[in-house]
């Protein structure tokens, strides 16, 4: 059986983005080395270190896809084209955009919470793993004790102000335990199984 997990690249001081959603420096280590890696459904190519290679596609686990609107929103619907082409369960309270989807076939689920957008990606999952993205969704997830592993990029940039990774956790018995630790260019790959108790 798959499991939840969420990932995301983080500042030193617990930022994910900037006040504006930007991310500036923070995708630096996408691009600061020699390994080229193309992501399923993108059509770019990063060039990272060794390191980061290897890291990234041992993780490559995503089999479904849950985000919030705000990312859904801010990367304009990926043009149709969800991150992997994985099936999208999107966690919204208002409808699609009215001109979607851009494509046809586009694997797109709207859905109005993190309860049902999960029961429904565990039901298409067929065993692969689900990937939670936005920091609500990831913080929401904790909340309710339904998040197994937790990933992080941490990069050495201070950003001051911004979007958290770890804001409203408000889950008292949750529990860290490191699973693997590497050690990129500018950026250390972090990844720890969550329990709860």
């Amino acid at each position: 059986m798959g499991i939840v997990f969420s990932s995301f690249t983080m500042s030193l001081d617990g930022f994910v983005a900037y006040p504006d959603d930007s991310v500036g420096q923070l995708f630096e280590w996408y691009t600061n080395g020699d390994v080229e890696v193309r992501p399923a459904g993108y059509p770019i190519t990063f060039r990272m270190s060794a390191a980061s290679a290897e890291y990234w596609h041992r993780n490559e686990t995503e089999g479904v896809f849950v985000c919030g609107r705000g990312i859904f929103d801010h990367a304009n619907g990926w043009g149709g084209r969800p991150p992997n082409d994985s099936p999208t369960f999107v966690i919204t309270h208002r409808p699609p955009p009215a001109d979607w989807p851009p494509v046809p076939d586009a694997p797109f689920t709207f859905v109005d919470s993190v309860e049902s957008a999960l029961d429904q990606a565990r039901d298409v999952a067929a065993g692969r793993d689900i990937n939670v993205a936005g920091p609500s969704i990831a913080q929401q997830c904790l909340n309710l004790g339904v998040l197994d592993e937790l990933r992080v990029d941490l990069v050495p940039i201070l950003i001051r102000d911004g979007v958290r990774y770890f804001d409203k956790i408000e889950n008292e018995h949750t529990h860290l335990e490191l699973l693997q630790l590497v050690e990129g260019t500018r950026v250390t790959h972090l990844r720890y199984r969550v329990t709860y108790s």
